[in-house]
């Protein structure tokens, strides 16, 4: 069996495939990439039992079709230093030798046998199916991700909840400190469904969806989901479990309502941050009309930080205290120039919300605020 195809594209469609392939594998056959060869198309596809990534490449010329296995390092360290040209494989699939042929040379390595890679279990017919644009996927996944959580005893809390329901798709996620919230409008069912996507899965999707605006289409089952975008295909098993209600937590009345450059704010909580403590992490906000001071302290060390900020609030003066880091990583996934934090006292949750939504979403982030020794 011969093809031909660009080293470029090769090499490019592997290293995002490679992502998927675990340092360690149950099976060994999983340190291999499967090759599958018809119709003028390479179908390549990378697992680690749970996660199943496939991708197709159109052939330039190609003589025979067939399935085999190709070590993972073996190929990207045989493509890493090549520039663009066209690479031609002979493979002997009895004997199962592999012969790439380049422009000033050849490499020679031995494939594995494909009918030792596990196959995709499909999912049934009767699954729930979403269509989204892969832009809008791809930037729900990055405003989302940094809030799932790592936590062995609730396990439904490290991964994204998609909830679809008549109203919108909400795409949610929270460790407990603090918690995002997107709803899509153009998204809805009359037939409830949920699932909940891990971190891995997630993270390869943010990293191969587009921004051109095509469309994903997610199957999902209890189970397992199949999520279809333009470059190819992802298979993995979902999160089992009940995901907490997360409306209850969000609360619907924080009268004292502040308004701060997005951009300013994060700059001064950055130069603010080494100051603190380096195991809380504690920032102080202190608020009065039309001013916000936010300072840090560290006793050990003797260090401390003041700043102001101009801002536009509305509301009793309070002093509140928030955790940097996460503060810093919710003012960071957000988009819109200024933002409104919504509060009640420092005990209670804080709501910050973009004053400039995205089209047909409501996004809304929390924050659980810190005990201030006062």
């Amino acid at each position: 069996m011969r093809f031909t195809l660009s080293s470029t594209a090769l090499s490019n469609r592997l290293q995002t495939l490679a992502k998927v392939i675990n340092s360690r594998n149950s099976l060994p056959i999983l340190d291999s990439f499967l090759f599958n060869v018809s119709n003028n198309q390479l179908h390549i596809t990378a697992s680690d039992s749970e996660n199943v990534m496939q991708s197709v490449l159109t052939l330039d010329q190609c003589d025979g079709d067939g399935n085999f296995a190709v070590p993972n390092r073996t190929i990207l360290d045989a493509l890493k230093e090549l520039p663009e040209q066209p690479l031609s494989f002979e493979i002997d699939l009895n004997a199962l030798t592999i012969n790439v042929m380049y422009q000033n040379g050849r490499y020679n390595f031995t494939a594995q046998n494909a009918d030792e890679y596990p196959r995709v279990q499909p999912i049934p017919d009767g699954a729930t199916a979403i269509t989204l644009s892969s832009s809008v996927l791809s930037d729900n996944i990055t405003r989302t991700l940094f809030a799932t959580a790592q936590d062995e005893l609730r396990p439904v809390m490290n991964g994204i909840y998609f909830d679809l329901t008549a109203e919108s798709l909400a795409i949610v996620a929270s460790d407990g400190h603090k918690l995002v919230r997107d709803k899509n409008f153009s998204i809805k069912s009359d037939v409830p469904a949920a699932f909940i996507l891990p971190k891995k899965p997630a993270t390869l999707l943010k990293n191969v969806l587009s921004k051109d605006g095509g469309d994903v289409v997610i199957k999902f089952d209890a189970r397992n989901a199949e999520i279809r975008f333009a470059d190819g295909t992802l298979s993995c098993r979902l999160i089992e479990g009940r995901y907490p209600n997360y409306n209850s937590v969000i609360p619907q009345d924080n009268p004292n309502q502040l308004t701060v450059d997005r951009k300013a704010l994060l700059g001064a909580l950055r130069r603010v941050l080494p100051f603190a403590s380096e195991s809380s992490q504690l920032i102080r906000f202190h608020l009065e009309s039309g001013k916000l001071e936010l300072s840090s302290e560290d006793i050990d060390f003797a260090t401390s930080a003041k700043e102001s900020l101009v801002c536009d609030y509305n509301g009793q003066a309070m002093n509140i205290g928030f955790k940097g880091s996460s503060l810093s990583e919710i003012l960071s996934n957000l988009e819109s120039d200024e933002v409104i934090i919504k509060l009640a006292d420092p005990s209670r949750a804080g709501v910050i919300i973009p004053v400039t939504q995205p089209e047909n979403e409501d996004v809304l982030m929390l924050i659980m605020p810190m005990l201030l020794n006062e």
